[in-house]
């Protein structure tokens, strides 16, 4: 029997995961599909009903669905726990368990873009959902000092301060108010800027001005795609990535999961280039009205 792999959530036409993993189960001769299912918040729960049937091996959790699937699933891993975000299903038996895999994707993304650098202790992080949760979560592992984040609503960040509490005792964690001053600012304090929104994603605009940007910041966009932030970046002389690394790294890590086999890295980075040059694209970022402003623009996964 063929098995079943989804990508849960709301809209996810866009999602680059489809051709990365469907390229993974070829290459590694396991009969499984890829399927992307478009689930309104309001048809959460029946979906994540069907994932526990026999023929899935398991199901990915994207943007808006990466919190409010929490309480629906019956053990959660220790990241899953720690970030208050799922991203990834597995199945025992009937039962779900929730891992988030941004997690690893995101050190690893965090990893490339510092480089042979020395790790930096301050961050700016701009956004508050289930992307911007596996960052945080991934900055307190690495053992950064102060970070601040911004979310165009502020009671979203203060919400995720609150929940991180515990865990960044050691450091100085503050929510801040969306504003041009306050971001350029922090920026000014800081070494590395990440963005957990999905601006920039269907309209060239970036969720800073360009002449905030200094050429000794290191700037991770969460969105595949080049866009207006790092292009900015870039010209201002900053180092700039965007969210490839993390996408193949959290998606290598839900494979395993899935499967109980070594990701094929290669092939699943190939699948993704191509992928993009067809003009697939996907984001991690706040869903479509979660913003207190008029930018345009649509929200999209982890996937």
């Amino acid at each position: 029997m063929t098995k079943r792999v989804v990508l849960i959530g709301h809209p996810v036409a866009h999602s680059l995961s489809g051709a990365m993993q469907q390229a993974a189960f070829d290459s590694a001769g396991i009969d499984a599909r890829y399927e992307l299912w478009d689930r309104a918040p309001i048809a959460l729960a029946d979906a994540i009903a069907e994932v526990r049937g026999d023929e899935f091996l398991g199901a990915n959790v994207t943007i808006p669905h990466k919190e409010r699937v929490v309480p629906m699933i019956d053990k959660l891993t220790e990241e899953a726990q720690a970030t208050g975000a799922v991203n990834t299903l597995t199945r025992e038996g009937r039962r779900l368990v929730g891992h988030n895999t941004d997690v690893p994707g995101f050190v690893a993304a965090l990893d490339k873009l510092v480089g042979r650098q020395k790790m930096p202790r301050q961050a700016v992080v701009l956004g508050a959902g289930g992307g911007a949760r596996a960052v945080v979560h991934g900055l307190i592992r690495a053992s950064f000092q102060r970070v601040i984040v911004f979310n165009r609503h502020l009671h979203r960040a203060e919400g995720l301060v609150r929940y991180f509490a515990r865990s960044a005792a050691h450091m100085d964690l503050k929510a801040m108010p969306w504003h041009e001053s306050i971001i350029e600012s922090e920026l000014a304090k800081t070494k590395v800027l990440i963005n957990a929104t999905s601006i920039g994603l269907n309209s060239d605009v970036s969720p800073v001005p360009a002449e905030v940007l200094s050429g000794d910041l290191l700037v991770l966009d969460l969105i595949y795609n080049r866009t207006r932030l790092l292009r900015d970046a870039e010209a201002a002389g900053a180092n700039a990535l965007d969210g490839e690394i993390m996408l193949l790294h959290q998606g290598a890590a839900a494979f395993a999961l899935w499967t109980g086999q070594p990701a094929p890295l290669e092939v699943m980075s190939q699948a993704l280039s191509e992928a993009r040059a067809e003009g697939v694209r996907s984001a991690e970022g706040e869903p479509a009205g979660e913003r207190a402003d008029a930018v345009p623009e649509t929200a999209t996964p982890a996937g």
